[in-house]
């Protein structure tokens, strides 16, 4: 390759080659999703519930629940074993629903057994009378 430049790598042959909207659909699949409404019961009778927010710095900045743990959807994996316990009963949410399904996913995964994604996410959180700060 001119300029010292790297051929691409090829594809696994082995690995399908799978959209967002592929990847998001199964994680559904495999995942608990609840309703904001749920969800907001959830934090008033369970007071041990952790509720993590994995927007973006920005997205958190413009509002989130009071007291979410927050934890951007890219660093998850390296910061959630220090944050929550595995036995936590786990909310997670982001602006719609989907990197929220992918970060439960990923929980399970890593031995989390008690976690739930939020549909309609942090809107649907606010529109469900959900406390919101910041």
């Amino acid at each position: 390759m001119p300029n010292g430049a790297r051929a691409p790598l090829p594809i696994a042959p082995e690995l399908p080659v799978k959209s967002a909207t592929d990847l998001i659909t199964e994680a559904k699949s495999r995942i608990r999703e609840i309703s904001p409404a749920d969800a907001v019961a959830l934090r008033a009778s369970s007071p041990g519930m952790v509720l993590i927010d994995v927007r973006e710095p920005n997205e958190y900045n413009l509002g989130h629940a009071p007291k979410a743990l927050f934890i951007p959807r890219g660093l998850l994996e390296s910061q959630i074993e220090a944050n929550v316990p595995r036995s936590a009963k786990v909310v997670l949410y982001c602006a719609s629903g989907n990197r929220s399904a992918l970060a439960a996913d990923t929980l399970q995964q890593m031995g989390y057994g008690d976690v739930a994604s939020m549909t309609g996410g942090f809107r649907g959180w606010v529109e469900a009378g959900g406390e919101v700060e910041g």
